[in-house]
């Protein structure tokens, strides 16, 4: 068995994020009949996953495609801020809070990538558009792969940001996921901020967004925290990309281990990556002068079938 170092941890889990600033409380969207559209201000909403989760999610804009932005580990709908007020002047845009992050209560058991993906099938289900584009950070890679599964014909594309680079890798084993895991029980918070901070983000980024998410990040529940990891690390690519037939793209950054698209390629024979050099995981919200023009160049290839 290979060595478990800071190093192999990061580049197995390039998951991150913070905490989402406080927001007005939710209102009960209907469940009941045709899905009705809530509205499109970003005011909070509620929708009851099928194990009684209520899962918060919010819409900005109007339009075909609805963009559906999914955060990462330990994350929130809110580390989307530097897209949303630009993305909704073309396009209905909707942000989920998945269970146990944000707004969205945390009172399940199972944190499976796939019930992550219900959250999301269960906030989709009360908005009308029937083109859906999921954006997934990090493990929202994974989750939107799982979503797309649930809500078939509606999804046209995802896009993946900072994510998919372990397609067609070999798993980890075992005994290495669990030396990983390990110490986050023992110290989740001190644990998870030096991960961060020495991992997360190229020289030279900015000291006090660091701090923040690195500060955010170690505050997450570890209940919740701890068996979501596992999870992302156990995540088997292979039989849910057999389901799809949608176009799959990323949006990575240079840091750490590169895009291997001729590896990803054999599993996925369309995918391509786009790397923005010189930034880290979160590329969204240190550089998004040039992540979002980089996205809607991505939406703009989905929309035209290229």
């Amino acid at each position: 068995m290979r060595t478990i170092t800071t190093a192999l941890v990061a580049a197995l889990l390039v998951v991150a994020c913070g905490k989402q600033e406080p927001a007005p409380a939710p209102q009960a969207a209907a469940q009941t009949g045709e899905a009705k559209a809530a509205s499109a201000d970003g005011t909070p909403h509620i929708a009851v996953a099928p194990d009684g989760t209520h899962v918060q999610y919010r819409t900005y804009g109007s339009g075909e495609p609805a963009l559906v932005l999914i955060h990462g580990w330990s994350c929130d709908s809110n580390y989307w801020r530097a897209q949303v007020p630009e993305l909704k002047q073309k396009y209905t845009v909707v942000t989920v809070d998945l269970a146990g992050h944000g707004g969205t209560d945390g009172s399940r058991t199972d944190w499976s990538m796939a019930r992550f993906g219900q959250d999301v099938a269960t906030a989709l289900s009360a908005v009308p558009n029937q083109k859906l584009i999921l954006v997934g950070h990090s493990m929202g890679g994974p989750v939107a792969i799982e979503a797309a599964r649930l809500m078939k014909s509606r999804v046209i594309g995802i896009i993946g940001v900072d994510t998919f680079k372990t397609i067609g890798a070999p798993a980890p084993s075992a005994a290495q996921i669990d030396a990983i895991v390990k110490p986050f029980e023992a110290d989740f918070i001190g644990h998870t901020r030096s991960l961060v901070t020495e991992h997360f983000f190229a020289p030279g980024a900015n000291a006090e967004l660091v701090t923040k998410i690195a500060y955010d990040m170690s505050l997450s529940p570890p209940k919740v925290a701890i068996p979501s990891l596992r999870a992302t690390l156990e995540y088997d690519y292979t039989a849910p990309l057999k389901d799809l037939s949608v176009p799959i793209v990323a949006i990575n950054s240079d840091l750490g281990e590169p895009t291997n698209e001729a590896r990803i390629k054999k599993v996925l024979p369309k995918f391509h990556a786009v790397t923005l050099a010189g930034d880290g995981h979160f590329l969204m919200m240190e550089d998004p002068h040039r992540f979002n023009p980089a996205l809607e160049t991505e939406i703009q290839q989905m929309l035209s079938g290229s």
